[in-house]
C-alpha cells in the first residue's frame, strides 16, 4: 500500500506522483489541506508537517528521494 500526504501547490508532491505514475505505482493521494484528521496521522508517521510524506508499506519517506522510493518499492508486495 502507498500512500502519499500532499497539498496542492507542492511541486515535490506532483513529482512524487509522477514519478509513482512513471513506474506503474497505485497510490493513495491524501490532501493535507482538506483533511485535518489525515494531516494529524501524517504529523505522527513523520514527526514532521511539510509535504510530501509517503508512507510505503510502513515505510515513511520524507520529501522525494527516488532512491529511498525505489528502495521501499523493491520491498512492495
Amino acid at each position: 500500500m502507498v500512500k502519499i500526504y500532499t497539498t496542492p501547490n507542492c511541486p515535490y508532491c506532483k513529482k512524487v506522483k509522477t514519478y509513482l505514475e512513471m513506474k506503474n505505482v497505485e497510490y493513495e493521494n491524501i490532501n493535507v489541506v482538506e483533511d485535518k484528521q489525515q494531516r494529524a496521522e501524517m504529523i505522527e508517521l513523520s514527526g514532521q508537517q511539510s509535504v510530501p510524506v509517503i508512507n510505503i508499506d510502513g515505510k515513511i519517506i520524507l520529501g522525494f528521494n527516488k532512491y529511498a522510493i525505489d528502495d521501499a518499492l523493491k520491498n512492495l508486495s
